[in-house]
């Protein structure tokens, strides 16, 4: 059985309710975006790439995406070409003071709320607030009708900031470096995503789990993959994010590897990622 392959039983109580006049609900669920985490404790899985690589797909099909950018070091904003320095407002603001998300979002290749170094004393300015875990959800509530897609890239780290994402979110992808060391974090985020499901949010899933910097020359990158899907079967991604220098190219100047080398391998990596995770949606 795989770790992640927990099986939840929830209680279902049915409560009787005042008839009321048919209103715009249904459209309200209909039409709400889809939120996803890219989490690992683990820094340098390519996990702000991906964040920004995936949504970017999501924006060819012709979807609505937001990207936010949750990591105190701000390299999503800045893979954007935009200086976290130079932002008067940031996610900061967003989750300490209320300040609406609408006022830090910047229109690039996709939308995206954007971050500062700031965002490294948030913990600490929110420790003391009531529902401190649900800040970005209740951010989150005005704009889920603007978008198909919210995207969030996560610290490296499973503090506040990590728990206010996987609580604001429907579904978690995971991107793991094909080593041994860096899959072995995937036991303490199982852990985590246990603890937001029986406390801040039930529904929560992994939408899957993502080999990045795949050097396939490597018997160590094989067996690694083979591990993977031994523990985790279905729940990995077929698409496989290789290593390649672009990655580094393109934040330098400002845009994903998709605008960037449009036609090369990890540009056709995501898109081929993008169409699994939207057949998923329609499963």
């Amino acid at each position: 059985m795989g770790l992640f392959e927990r099986k939840r039983v929830e209680e279902v109580v049915e409560v009787e309710r005042p008839v009321v006049p048919e209103t715009s609900e249904p459209a309200v669920k209909t039409n709400r975006a889809k939120v996803i985490a890219f989490t690992n404790q683990k820094g340098g899985v390519a996990k702000t790439t991906t964040t920004l690589n995936l949504a970017v797909a999501f924006a060819e099909t012709g979807h609505r995406v937001l990207c936010v950018d949750l990591d105190p070091q701000g390299n999503l904003t800045m893979s954007q070409g935009i200086d976290p320095d130079t932002l008067e407002l940031s996610m900061y603001d967003v989750l300490v003071h209320g300040t609406s998300i609408r006022e830090v979002i910047r229109k690039r290749e996709i939308d995206i709320a954007c971050a500062s170094i700031d965002l490294a004393g948030a913990e600490i300015a929110m420790s003391t607030q009531i529902g401190r875990e649900r800040s970005l959800e209740k951010a989150f509530r005005p704009i889920l009708e603007d978008y198909d897609f919210i995207c969030i890239d996560t610290p490296p780290s499973l503090g506040l900031l990590t728990i206010n994402a996987l609580t604001a979110s429907d579904k978690v992808i995971v991107p793991v470096q094909c080593e041994y060391l860096s899959m072995r974090g995937l036991i303490q985020l199982q852990n985590t995503l246990s603890m937001i499901r029986e406390n801040l949010n039930p529904n929560i899933e992994i939408e899957g789990i993502l080999p990045t910097l795949v050097d396939s020359r490597t018997v160590h990158a094989k067996e690694a993959i083979e591990i993977l899907e031994e523990n985790f079967g279905d729940r990995v991604f077929a698409s496989r994010i290789r290593k390649t220098v672009r990655f580094a190219e393109a934040p330098v100047k400002g845009m994903s590897v998709l605008k960037y080398e449009p036609d090369g391998k990890a540009a056709f990596a995501y898109r081929e990622l993008a169409k699994e995770v939207l057949s998923h949606g329609n499963r």
